[in-house]
């Protein structure tokens, strides 16, 4: 079983409506149809907006939305055909065969009748810094980062996709795409979201603790989104 990963990038907007609903019905029964065992659908979302206020960079490029496919192999798959066309916008799809880890599976938010999983997720497309090894910038992200990830987020599913090679032409050189899934009040509190509720003193050590941690592998911010997600 192998796992794809494609992303629609793009200037900060939210997806259009068309496309989002073209993601989550006709994508999904199509990729199935096409040999997906598995498909999940990450978009952002209106009634989400940009958690605490942050409004994104409005000169980067950001994650609009997200494709994950589990298929028996990628050679020769032909899922990425049932991806809708972001036209009118400048948004793209790029696409990557991914080595999937969840060092922590969502036991606490089974999707719904309708697919959708509660809470909301958040997704980062990492780039390897130049000054680090492959070897040595894995280490420090998988090896290192993850435990502190682990104590201080308030995840309940937390998922690390190491890219092993593009799929698409034009692809964007990252290293991994990461997916973190939070309850719905830790769009708008940062106690939820750091496992600290009612605790100022605890807040503060976890985000000293995840900004260090963070800073040893990654160089400047990474394209980041937050969306809703549903599995299929």
């Amino acid at each position: 079983m192998e796992k794809l990963a494609f992303l629609l990038m793009g200037p900060p907007a939210m997806v259009h409506p068309d496309v989002a609903s073209a993601l989550r019905a006709v994508t999904v029964s199509e990729m199935k149809r096409l040999g997906a065992h598995t498909v999940q659908v990450n978009v952002s979302d209106e009634a989400l907006g940009h958690p605490f206020g942050v409004e994104p960079d409005s000169d980067a490029e950001q994650i609009l939305a997200a494709v994950f496919a589990w298929v028996d192999t990628a050679e020769g798959s032909r899922v990425a055909a049932a991806l809708p066309d972001p036209t009118p916008t400048e948004a793209r799809w790029h696409g990557w065969l991914v080595c999937e880890s969840e060092p922590r599976p969502n036991r606490a938010q089974p999707p719904g009748p309708d697919g959708r999983v509660p809470g909301f997720a958040q997704l980062a497309a990492l780039s390897r810094p130049a000054h680090l090894s492959w070897g040595k910038w894995r280490r420090l992200w998988q090896g290192g980062h993850t435990a502190v990830a682990l104590h201080t987020q308030a995840t309940f599913r937390y998922v690390q996709n190491l890219v092993f090679r593009p799929l698409t032409a034009g692809a964007p050189g990252y290293a991994a795409i990461v997916e973190e899934c939070f309850s719905m009040d830790a769009a708008s509190d940062l106690h939820p979201y750091f496992d600290a509720i009612g605790d100022e003193a605890r807040l503060a050590r976890h985000m000293a603790a995840m900004s260090e941690s963070s800073d040893r592998f990654m160089e400047g911010s990474a394209p980041l989104a937050w969306t809703i997600e549903w599995v299929h």
